[in-house]
């Protein structure tokens, strides 16, 4: 996906935001949040809570925009912060479920339709099949065939070799079909039914 798709007018906004303009910074957090928030469900693990996790890559963001010099690479540097806070978000769900009287998991907010709840137990169940996945395969699952973005696009995202994406790409959704299939979820192996992957 095409960088100004993801951050309309993206390197005029990035650099008006870091000169400082409110307004500018208004939004491109309003630009960042969804596509962040989406980044931190799907790539920080059962135990990081992604509205947090968003919430401090947007923070981290703000603070370290005035060093970013390159404002077409704005994307691959905000992932790169996105996948450093998840790390430390991990470590420290790690560490917490060490401590007396932590509560591991929140409720989830009140009963839903009966139709967002068969959504919402889909998603659970796609969500724990991604989980069981090496992080570097998950990560380029995400991006290639949940994200559609092209393997040379996640190759500049994770600043490794296209030769190690597809790679990944191809263990990835052979791990993730023989999960699927194992846990009868017919509908899941669709997710990754093409080998070919995008140029």
């Amino acid at each position: 996906m095409p960088l100004m798709e993801v951050f309309p007018c993206a390197p005029t906004l990035v650099q008006a935001a870091a000169l400082g303009e409110p307004a500018a910074r208004d939004r491109l957090v309003d630009a960042c949040l969804p596509v962040v928030l989406g980044w931190c469900a799907r790539l920080g693990g059962p135990k990081v809570d992604p509205e947090d996790a968003a919430h401090d890559v947007l923070i981290v963001m703000l603070d370290r925009l005035d060093s970013l010099r390159d404002f077409g690479s704005f994307t691959s540097w905000l992932f790169g912060i996105t996948r450093r806070v998840l790390a430390k978000h991990r470590r420290q769900a790690w560490v917490k479920r060490w401590v007396p009287g932590f509560m591991p998991d929140a409720v989830e907010p009140g009963a839903s339709p009966y139709q967002r709840a068969h959504l919402s137990e889909t998603s659970r169940r796609v969500q724990a099949a991604l989980e069981e996945l090496p992080p570097a395969q998950r990560e380029v699952l995400v991006l290639c065939d949940l994200e559609e973005r092209t393997d040379l696009e996640v190759a500049e995202l994770l600043e490794i070799p296209l030769g190690t994406v597809k790679s990944r790409l191809r263990l990835a959704r052979q791990k993730f079909r023989t999960i699927a299939e194992q846990n009868a979820l017919a509908s899941l192996v669709s997710v990754t039914a093409g080998e070919g992957g995008k140029p």
